[in-house]
């Protein structure tokens, strides 16, 4: 892995008294260490994706622990290891990005909760919903709701966090339930400190083995018929001791007020952004102290009957602020105060949008509109003003614009090594057609946006060669379907591969070798190149990435006989080789490894090498590639085709022309794509290749001198 996290590790070592700072997730980090977790487990993914990095970063330390840190395969791996604490007293935790990391986990969480848990488990997941997400809008809730788990939702503030991260453990034992901690972008990003404690090392560790299995007890599998006992214990047993455990160490918050008569309902992550959307009606200040008394929940499944009832009795109304649909928290409310024959009027979703992040603008719309019926004395004309001056300000920018102002959707780094292969699919759909093109989760997938506009459809992460299985059948023309590594790692090489190979399916499958899981932080995967090569390249300009044979040889073994090995640059072998793929006659799975090492970790890598030859005054050569603006005949197609956040626009030169001129500034780092473009689809030949020379030997010098010398002298 090549960003360092040295810095967070140290801060890992915190003891007693001491205070941590920092960001929420790595608080949620220092947490698990001082539960006394024994083993902790995850796959990347944002706004989680730290946790897993610096515990690996960190495995000297947790070896000190005797703490176990896996680097799992995928998120059901991750479930699968909890399995240890159904037997054994030993804290386990694992971390993914949800929902979808959540769905992959799916059947070893349910056969995880059916049995229940001797030891405290917590499951991590980075909640990544609302507008500014990269999944698909689904919410956490409803898999403790129907797997019996605890939910998990805490107020965005570090001792906090740390508090119920301690608390999940010690919840998940009392009442056997696996614990899941929902954490938003907000929350694992959020800003800090907290008085540190001691790192607890667990009683039964990598330094304290066990000696003996436990004993078979046939209670413990989730397998019929104890399933059918396991059902009743949950509401029966485990949900009770949990509701006690609640409230008796105070996991949620009553917040006081001084209007009694109305309540508000918050999950426990949303707590800051009401904070601040009250403040703007002058019903709380930057502390945090409320007019409305508020009970936030940081335990969000299971609720608590006598505690919601409590809150609410006397109220003449009570509004919950639950993000997402459906509303389980409001419905499940309602509920239990009818049941009570509590008549407290109950608003929520009626006032508040169903789906969508709830931002402060959203809320204080919503409290606006309840405060109107509630308090119809309170005076909110002042936010009404502030909300519809935004409304305002908005729509006087956009007719202040000759044009609405384009998208700008996330795209491919610069130089990133899959760029060229999608112009490659483009160029080579000249030859043989139209496509249809499975693609999946990964960096590739921004070859969705223009100016490829390449997918029609997303199902999963490593899904691609299966999706197109039911397409397959129905096309004249052979489908290609699009997978990074990480993605074929992942779930591809048996989900995808191997049923085809087994169903003897004419498919073409385009691999991505980049070396990383790029999209997720370029965590190491298994086909990355290893440290000691890296160290030891000979030229560390090169990539390094076909160093590592481990794709390609496992394609080998499950008998792929149609296999290609590409450079991703080279932008006319790829377009030959994708033609050969759809034009061939080999009926069977094609597979076509293209390979380039990931630009970012290049660039991380040799940036530090170059500084030191530079230091030592040695000579280095850079390559950049500039448009002769003489020669652009201003059609733009190279643009169209590469996509370059380098290759872009300028005024013509020329005043006698009115189309602008292509152009490439800094940043560039020399890819060589905008010049394989342009010879592979015969474009006009404005590209020229340059180097920059630092520290010149005294010939160049002499040599660029004369150069110039001729110039100036021709340009007079």
């Amino acid at each position: 892995m090549e960003v360092s996290f040295s810095k967070e590790i140290e801060s890992l070592r915190l003891g007693d008294g001491e205070t941590f700072h920092g960001e929420g997730i790595l608080a949620i980090t220092k947490g698990l260490l001082q539960s006394g977790v024994a083993y902790v487990g995850g796959y990347q993914g944002a706004p989680v994706s730290h946790l897993m990095d610096v515990l690996v970063q960190a495995k000297g330390f947790m070896d000190e622990l005797g703490v176990h840190v896996e680097a799992c395969s995928n998120e059901a791996s991750a479930a699968a290891m909890l399995g240890a604490s159904i037997h054994y007293p030993l804290r386990g935790a694992v971390t993914w990005k949800s929902i979808v990391g959540t769905n992959v986990a799916a059947d070893a969480l349910s056969n995880l909760s059916s049995p229940g848990v001797k030891g405290g488990v917590l499951v991590v997941v980075g909640e990544d919903y609302g507008e500014g997400a990269s999944v698909i809008q689904e919410r956490t809730h409803a898999y403790a709701l129907k797997s019996g788990m605890i939910l998990l939702d805490p107020r965005p503030d570090l001792g906090r966090m740390v508090d119920l991260v301690e608390h999940g453990f010690a919840l998940s034992e009392a009442s056997n339930m696996p614990a899941l901690m929902e954490l938003r972008i907000r929350a694992c990003h959020v800003r800090g400190g907290f008085t540190a404690r001691d790192n607890r090392a667990p009683a039964i560790s990598t330094r304290a083995l066990m000696d003996d299995p436990a004993a078979f007890d046939y209670s413990r599998l989730a397998h019929p018929p104890v399933t059918f006992r396991h059902e009743k214990l949950k509401y029966e047993d485990r949900i009770p001791a949990a509701r006690r455990y609640i409230v008796e160490h105070g996991l949620n918050e009553l917040l006081p007020g001084r209007h009694d008569d109305l309540g508000l309902i918050v999950q426990g992550g949303l707590t800051n952004t009401l904070v601040r959307a009250l403040q703007q009606f002058g019903l709380a200040d930057a502390f945090g102290e409320l007019d409305i008394p508020t009970l936030v929940l940081n335990v969000t499944s299971p609720l608590v009957p006598d505690q919601i009832a409590n809150f609410c009795i006397g109220k003449r109304a009570v509004l919950v602020l639950e993000e997402g649909q459906p509303e389980y928290i409001e419905q499940e409310i309602a509920t239990l105060l009818r049941r009570r024959d509590i008549q407290t009027p109950l608003h929520g979703k009626d006032l508040l949008p169903m789906g969508g992040e709830y931002t402060v603008e959203v809320i204080a719309a919503g409290l606006a509109a309840w405060l109107n019926k509630v308090l119809p004395q309170f005076d909110t004309a002042s936010v009404q003003a502030w909300l519809d001056g935004n409304r305002t300000r908005r729509a006087e920018v956009a007719k202040s614009l000759p044009a609405p102002l384009p998208a700008r959707p996330p795209g491919f780094c610069i130089g990133c090594p899959e760029r060229p292969v999608f112009s490659a699919i483009k160029l080579a759909q000249e030859t043989v057609g139209p496509l249809h093109v499975a693609a999946d989760i990964g960096c590739h997938a921004f070859a969705t946006f223009e100016p490829f506009s390449t997918g029609h459809t997303i199902l999963g992460y490593g899904m691609s060669l299966a999706s197109r299985a039911g397409v397959s059948p129905h096309m004249s023309r052979r489908v290609l379907s699009i997978m990074g590594d990480g993605g074929f790692w992942h779930n591809g090489l048996l989900t995808g591969v191997q049923s085809a190979l087994f169903n003897g399916d004419d498919a073409v499958l385009l691999i991505f070798k980049n070396g990383y899981t790029s999209a997720t932080g370029t965590q190491d995967i298994l086909n990355t190149p290893d440290d000691e090569t890296k160290e030891h390249a000979s030229d560390k300009a090169l990539s390094l990435v076909h160093t590592n044979q481990t794709i390609e040889n496992a394609l080998k073994g499950l008998g792929v006989q149609w296999q290609r090995v590409v450079n991703t640059y080279d932008v006319a072998k790829m377009r030959a080789t994708l033609t050969e793929a759809f034009t061939s006659d080999f009926n069977g799975l094609k597979v076509i490894v293209a390979e380039g090492e990931c630009q970012l970790e290049r660039q991380r890598r040799i940036k530090p090498w170059i500084a030191g030859l530079l230091k030592k005054g040695q000579r280095v050569v850079r390559v950049k590639y500039g448009v002769d603006e003489d020669v652009c005949n201003g059609d733009h197609a190279c643009i169209r085709l590469s996509g370059c956040p380098t290759l872009t626009l300028k005024d013509n030169p020329d005043p006698l022309k009115v189309d602008p001129v292509a152009t490439v500034i800094d940043g560039c780092v020399g890819c060589g794509l905008c010049g394989e473009n342009a010879h592979a689809a015969t474009l006009c030949p404005s590209f020229y290749r340059a180097e920059v020379i630092q520290n010149p030997r005294w010939h160049e010098r002499l040599l660029h001198g004369f150069r110039r010398a001729v110039v100036r002298t021709l340009q007079t």
